[in-house]
């Protein structure tokens, strides 16, 4: 992996964040948690191609020319189960910005960032101990700015793009998602996803709507969405009433 270029550490919500741009890596997920013992501020790093990029459960995330990848390693002082809502704040934050830059979007739990119904964006975070005490949390995002047809075919799934951001320079858009993001950690760390819950619920693609909880092929729950509560469980009216949704490593599909 080589540095096209580094630029200066700045101060965000009171935070020093320094910014690395790499021409290609294979996932700025893995480049960071690798790195994370030895990082003395939080580090975003920014790849202009990215050649195995993760999703989440274990899935790749395909990207082209016309995607922006980027992971940002961020210490908490929190315990790792206080983080289980932090996926949510950070599809707020980014649809938050995304909405200042009007491309307006929706939310499906847990980390996906929907544009007409489809996905412009995903989150995967990372965590690794810090030797402090402290936890590095490794913020991954990708999204679709423009969605050449290889790449649609490739991904095999309906995907959205944002030609509007495609046409903005990367450098604006890339402070744009940093400084909302910097700032909604900096929140998230003092008073956790309760400071984002009204918010997610208001940018809930499938608020109201029948859908599926399926885990490997094999639905577990049916019901109505009912958003999110202040942990960041998806909320689910079933035939025996409300049940909390809290499971990683599941899928929200509408049923037909």
């Amino acid at each position: 992996m080589s540095t096209m270029h580094a630029v200066d550490i700045a101060r965000l919500s009171g935070t020093a964040v320094a910014v690395e741009v790499v021409a290609e890596t294979g996932s700025t997920n893995a480049d960071l948690l690798a790195r994370a013992a030895t990082l003395e501020h939080n580090l975003l790093l920014v790849a202009l191609s990215q050649t195995a990029g993760r999703g989440r459960a274990g899935r790749s995330w395909l990207s082209g020319a016309g995607s922006l990848t980027f992971s940002l390693a961020w210490k908490f002082h929190l315990p790792l189960h206080a983080l289980a809502g932090l996926p949510l704040a950070v599809g707020v934050a980014l649809a938050e910005t995304l909405a200042s830059l009007d491309v307006r979007v929706q939310l499906k739990w847990p980390n996906d960032v929907l544009k007409d119904g489809a996905k412009l964006a995903g989150v995967l975070i990372e965590t690794q101990s810090a030797p402090d005490g402290g936890l590095w949390t490794v913020i991954g995002v990708g999204m679709n700015l423009a969605l050449p047809d290889e790449l649609e075919q490739a991904i095999g799934r309906p995907a959205a793009s944002a030609p509007w951001l495609a046409s903005m320079e990367r450098a604006a858009l890339m402070a744009a998602l940093l400084e909302r993001l910097a700032a909604s950690l900096a929140q998230f760390e003092q008073q956790g996803f309760a400071a984002f819950s009204a918010r997610w619920n208001r940018l809930h693609a499938w608020q109201g709507r029948p859908v599926a909880i399926v885990d490997h092929g094999a639905t577990l729950h049916e019901g109505v969405a009912a958003g999110v509560d202040d942990s960041g469980a998806l909320l689910l009216d079933t035939a025996g009433g409300r049940i909390a949704i809290v499971a990683g490593d599941v899928s929200l599909r509408e049923r037909a």
